[in-house]
């Protein structure tokens, strides 16, 4: 049993396992075949501080303005901004700079948790706009452009609109239409395409679907560069587009989120990360096309395996479903892991495996094989227990936030006042929030997600849940 973390990080990558989760770059193998040998083998050496020379994040006026100014080439931005918390701290500032304190926000209720944390930060109220439900496979889907018009008319005094897309599955939202719609209204659009970093380049190599949010009028683009692409974990950019954003505002938010001590380790890798895309980029996009292309063949080959379809999808998440053989999410992934095959995400009936800039070939022919084996080693069903039915997010009665907080058993806290979110990691997606009252739908849902073994933050090991006293 491993005793330390280096010790669980030396056992797992020992074993080559192949990587269907982020971050993007998944190993060494493309930093060394580009020829950054230099940047991994003297990683603890380049471990420094803001000593002359090294710029500084938060006044930059050399080498990394220079990064910054190669992602507004990239993403043909007014300006971009290194993220080194993540997407987060940019989701976080771009509430904060763009509606003021006591303001509202009309949000996609299932945005991620940070999204949550920055209406909390900035004091401000969020209008909750509802996805779609895709209950074919237990999942939410695209924002509809109907759903942001019902929120614009009932909260026209709403200072800006944000929305994922594509959310943790790879559904899009119509950004298009919608920026148009939002912008018809006087308000700043925000989109979270952390999930999405990649689609811009896709967009531009390989044609078929426009679904990169920086190319259809979003005002502020968060993109998670590490989740698909080459930085490493917990760097991102933000791309602000047009004259909706006041710059001053954006910035003077971003100093108070990021880190004091910004590591200039990831920062050098969005820098070689932004090197590959400008020297390797069209030819690594056009692989990873020809490479998701020849999966989705070979997939459909497959008796039984359902791979997920949608109008809006960026098909570099592949979404598994053998539920004609018996298996649900969790089960799936237990044998592929088993297979030393590793996807991003389990939700119900689905496994989702997310592809990357850094996946090769073999990767795909290892998970066609595993689901092949696994196939010929079940049997299919006449009749197939159907997804789990996805959150429906419905609106909860709200309270003030508790200010003195108790645990509470699961079971026990129908009538309670939520005091710390209870969200399913992954997707991150907040169930519950504090201040909203918990009812036996909630509490039963919950139940049943910890029952099929999937991870919910908020719940402790003997079931217990915070709330107000």
């Amino acid at each position: 049993m491993n005793k330390t973390l280096h010790d669980f990080l030396r056992a797992h990558a020992s074993g080559s396992p192949v990587s269907f989760h982020m971050p993007g770059h998944k190993g060494s193998a493309v930093y060394r075949q580009l020829g950054y040998d230099d940047f991994l083998d003297n990683m603890v050496d380049w471990d420094i501080t803001e000593i002359p020379g090294a710029d500084n994040l938060f006044q930059t006026e050399g080498v990394i303005a220079s990064v910054m100014d190669r992602y507004c080439s990239l993403y043909g931005s007014r300006a971009s901004y290194l993220l080194i918390n993540g997407s987060s701290c940019g989701l976080i500032a771009a509430i904060m700079s763009c509606v003021p304190r006591g303001g509202r926000l009309i949000m996609a209720r299932n945005c991620h948790k940070s999204v949550f944390n920055g209406l909390s930060l900035a004091g401000v109220e969020p209008v909750y706009a509802y996805p779609e439900m895709i209950e074919a496979y237990g999942i939410t889907g695209e924002i509809s452009v109907d759903e942001i018009r019902r929120c614009l008319d009932a909260a026209p005094d709403a200072s800006a609109v944000l929305l994922p897309s594509p959310n943790y599955y790879g559904i899009c939202s119509d950004i298009g239409a919608i920026a148009e719609l939002v912008h018809s209204r006087g308000k700043i659009l925000i989109v979270d395409q952390a999930h999405g970093a990649h689609l811009k380049f896709f967009d531009e190599y390989c044609g078929g679907l426009k679904l990169a949010a920086e190319n259809l009028g979003a005002d502020i683009v968060i993109d998670s560069t590490h989740k698909t692409l080459a930085s490493f974990t917990q760097s991102a950019v933000a791309n602000v587009f047009g004259t909706r954003v006041n710059l001053f505002d954006f910035e003077d938010a971003l100093q108070k989120i990021e880190s004091t001590s910004p590591s200039y380790l990831l920062m050098a890798s969005l820098d070689i990360n932004a090197d590959i895309l400008e020297k390797h980029g069209r030819q690594l996009i056009a692989d990873w096309r020809h490479d998701l292309d020849w999966f989705y063949k070979a997939a459909s080959r497959i008796e039984g395996l359902r791979v997920m379809n949608h109008s809006l999808l960026d098909d570099s998440k592949l979404n598994l479903d053998m539920s004609h053989y018996g298996l649900d999410g969790l089960a799936l992934e237990k044998k592929l892991m088993a297979r030393n095959i590793y996807p991003e995400l389990v939700t119900g009936n689905i496994v989702m495996c997310m592809t990357g800039i850094g996946n090769r070939r073999c990767d795909y022919e290892a998970l066609i094989g595993a689901l092949s084996e696994i196939a010929s080693e079940g049997h299919l069903l006449d009749s197939v227990e159907a997804a789990p039915a996805p959150w429906s997010f419905k609106d909860l009665k709200q309270h003030p936030v508790p200010a003195v907080r108790k645990k509470s058993q699961l079971n026990d806290a129908a009538g309670k006042i939520c005091a710390a979110s209870i969200i399913p990691y992954p997707p991150g997606i907040p169930i519950i929030c504090p201040g909203e009252e918990l009812d036996q739908e909630i509490i039963d849902y919950v139940s049943d997600l910890r029952a099929r073994g999937e991870n919910v933050m908020g719940v402790d090991s003997d079931g217990r849940i915070t709330v107000g006293a």
